[in-house]
């Protein structure tokens, strides 16, 4: 596979660092001359200096013989530009495009009709609240991840120190929980992640990651000693396009109370008109004095969103400290997300991230339906279909022989979820979770991709 990408930035950087390690031929455009450098010295790709609008730098890139373009510069309308000259160049090519102005996106939903020349289009803003939604539907849980259309979820946990888990082995995991059906697919202790096995065990300050169906959730966190704390009371700060869109959200739901507070006074008053419920107020996100005033000790969440990170590390910690219940913090840079966790911050949340997951799924449609990354990027949770004439049809789990760090963690066949064993057969139209770890997961989509391929 070629793959050409639009934008050197965050976003651009990791998708090519990701599809790099997958044996894809990647070109990166950018006419920033420091961004391609650092692209040249950390990576092995392709680089050409000059705009993606430009069709004879498409041109030069190969953009003929590609088979994916990926817009994901910081300006929507060079994004539409690139994948207009892409289609013109090569009809075939599969175009990707991060776009977060909704006016774009609206003018071709009302028309009824495709306008904009691209396959799929990738709003980080969009795909960063509903993360935030999945957080607040799980406010214990660090991570929140869902498959086969919400009946598997994939969580990740911290263990506390007195959770009646700690000193468990896995082998008697379901055992412990009253036979309740549910799969460790990985641990991170510290800043090692582990696919454990039978012979594993689980130490307190882990952070375990399982999947389970989505009915037992309730009875597995209580036997984590997490109980659910349905999130009633929430604190937004920044009023930005990710903070407006969340708080239209959180306004839907029924008994929520949603404060947001915002430093700017011309954007506290449009906020305000647009709002319905939602008490909008202006001040600092770090003024201690305005936290307590709006009793940030009683706030069941406080969600951190303006576009400066280090703003918002230290308005989760403030909040932290004078007692919010939990805290949801924005990060850009990817650099910041080992170092996070490490200093009490649980909930991250990132719009870069989000992107780069949306486009690694589509990048994947056909082979793989949906894709979540683990830790960061150290590891992928992927979900595939078996197709009907392929040959892993009628094979069970053990002969699949998927690389060492990958694991089978469930089957969705029809409405039933399958927890499998080494026995379980695979049979035509299941849906296959599995996780495996970045470094295998070239592997795994070779394998995948030889024996589900029939697109």
């Amino acid at each position: 596979m070629k793959v050409i990408i639009i934008g050197a930035g965050e976003v651009g950087f990791h998708i090519a660092r990701r599809l790099s390690t997958e044996s894809k031929e990647v070109v990166v455009i950018d006419k920033d001359a420091n961004a391609l450098k650092r692209i040249t010295e950390y990576l092995d790709v392709q680089t050409v200096a000059g705009s993606g609008s430009d069709p004879a730098i498409l041109d030069a890139a190969g953009v003929a013989e590609a088979d994916v373009l990926l817009a994901v510069t910081d300006s929507d309308e060079i994004n539409i530009i690139a994948c207009t000259f892409a289609k013109a160049l090569a009809p075939d090519i599969v175009k990707l495009a991060r776009i977060r102005k909704d006016e774009y996106i609206d003018f071709q939903e009302t028309r009824g009709t495709v306008v904009l020349p691209i396959d799929k289009i990738i709003n980080p803003d969009v795909e960063v609240v509903k993360t935030i939604e999945r957080i607040i539907s799980l406010p214990d849980a660090e991570e929140v991840n869902e498959f086969a259309d919400g009946h598997v979820k994939l969580i990740g946990l911290n263990v506390s120190e007195n959770s009646p888990v700690v000193g468990s082995g896995l082998a008697g995991i379901r055992d412990e929980m009253g036979g309740v059906d549910i799969i460790i697919a990985a641990i991170v202790r510290g800043e090692k992640l582990i696919i454990p096995s039978g012979e594993d065990f689980i130490h307190k300050g882990d952070l375990v990651y399982f999947v389970c169906r989505d009915e037992d959730l309730p009875a597995i966190m209580k036997h984590f000693g997490s109980l659910f704390r349905p999130v009633r009371d929430v604190l937004i700060i920044g009023g930005g396009d990710i903070g407006l869109r969340l708080a239209q959200r959180l306004e839907r739901m029924k008994n929520m109370h949603v404060k947001l507070v915002d430093q700017g006074a011309d954007s506290c008053q449009e906020l305000a008109q647009i709002l319905d419920r939602t008490l909008v107020l202006r001040g600092d996100g770090t003024d201690q004095e305005l936290l307590l005033e709006e009793n940030v000790p009683d706030m069941d969440m406080v969600i951190s969103l303006t576009g400066d990170e280090e703003t918002n590390i230290l308005t989760s910690l403030l909040a932290k400290n004078l007692g919010a219940a939990r805290a949801v913090t924005r990060i850009d840079k990817f650099a910041y997300f080992p170092l996070v966790r490490a200093i009490g911050i649980e909930n991250t949340v990132s719009p870069r991230l989000s992107a780069v997951n949306s486009i690694l799924q589509y990048m994947r449609q056909g082979k793989v339906l949906s894709a979540a990354s683990i830790k960061g990027e150290a590891a992928e949770a992927l979900e595939a279909v078996a197709q009907e004439h392929s040959d892993i049809v009628g094979k069970s789990v053990k002969d699949l022989h998927l690389p060492k760090g990958a694991l089978i963690l469930a089957l969705v066949r029809g409405e039933k979820v399958i927890f499998p064993t080494g026995d379980t057969v695979i049979h035509p139209g299941d849906r296959i979770i599995l996780l495996s770890t970045a470094k295998n997961i070239s592997r795994v989509e070779k394998r995948l991709t030889v024996k589900l391929e029939t697109f």
